[in-house]
């Protein structure tokens, strides 16, 4: 496998890549609202901005963590406010197909054909993403290596543990080299070696890109994340560092360690409980 530093060399350039930035957030909402359903705004006025670098989400069930994943993969549309994307609006009727060329997106659950190999679902979501005939075989190659399926990459998707297959998910998020990543609870099936291995791999991505990591586990957080977003109820708690998170708790709070117990604080200063059983 290669190093961090072999793979950050070699990051392919795009027209957009040499293009100058004109935005100063690569994530920005301002009072944004999205519904889920008929009824239930389950992101409810949300004010957020995001740079590069690698952002935790945190939230108990139900907060909205996923509906606002999906709204940043441009899946779902605002019912209201404002959701700016590298600089773009999201919302409307606009064609996002260019803007979603420059993002990655793993949900909780992804389909993919059971006969597939390992390297044909991920050149055929490069495909489906318009990366470059030509760049294919290379931005695969690269990305099965990175998410440490290398040696897997012939064997089709149906004979993979649970595990493997959310690395190859992975792997077709981070393919085309995004400017925005988005990771709906990446860590399911994952063994801690292979925890520890996808920290790392967050950390190299968060050099180049924004990366917004949804996740129940906090210890996750702390040894990835550059910051952390805390979400209950469809609106912001909490933005810091993982050390801010973990100063605003105390002894008095529930967890086993002082990130936990600084969640369970500004849960509780928040009015939400964390979803007591």
């Amino acid at each position: 496998m290669t190093s961090g530093r072999e793979q950050h060399m070699t990051r392919a350039v795009s027209a957009a890549d040499l293009a100058p930035t004109t935005y100063a957030w690569q994530v920005r909402t301002t009072g944004l609202k999205v519904r889920v359903g008929r009824g239930r705004m389950a992101v409810d006025g949300l004010d957020l901005t995001l740079g590069t670098g690698v952002h935790g989400l945190l939230g108990p069930n139900g907060a909205g963590k996923t509906t606002l994943i999906r709204a940043l993969a441009t899946v779902l549309r605002p019912a209201a406010g404002s959701l700016e994307l590298l600089g773009e609006t999201v919302g409307g009727v606009a064609d996002h197909r260019a803007l979603r060329r420059r993002i990655g997106y793993l949900p909780q659950e992804f389909g993919y054909y059971k006969r597939f190999r390992v390297r044909e679902f991920v050149e055929y979501m490069a495909w489906l993403k318009e990366v470059p005939k030509a760049k294919i075989p290379e931005a695969v190659q690269r990305a099965v290596e990175r998410v440490g399926l290398a040696d897997r990459a012939d064997e089709r998707m149906k004979a993979l543990s649970g595990g493997m297959i959310r690395r190859a998910g992975i792997a077709q998020a981070i393919v085309n080299d995004p400017d925005v990543l988005l990771l709906d609870e990446p860590t399911v099936g994952l063994d801690p070696a292979q925890r520890l291995r996808l920290r790392e791999l967050l950390q190299e991505l968060g050099l180049d890109s924004c990366v917004v990591v949804s996740t129940h586990l906090v210890e996750d957080v702390a040894a990835a994340c550059t910051d952390v977003v805390l979400f209950a109820e469809g609106r912001l708690v909490f933005q810091g560092t993982p050390e801010q998170l973990a100063a605003a708790g105390g002894p008095e709070h529930v967890g086993d360690s002082p990130l936990e117990r600084g969640y369970s604080a500004l849960l509780a200063d928040s009015g939400r409980n964390g979803g007591a059983w």
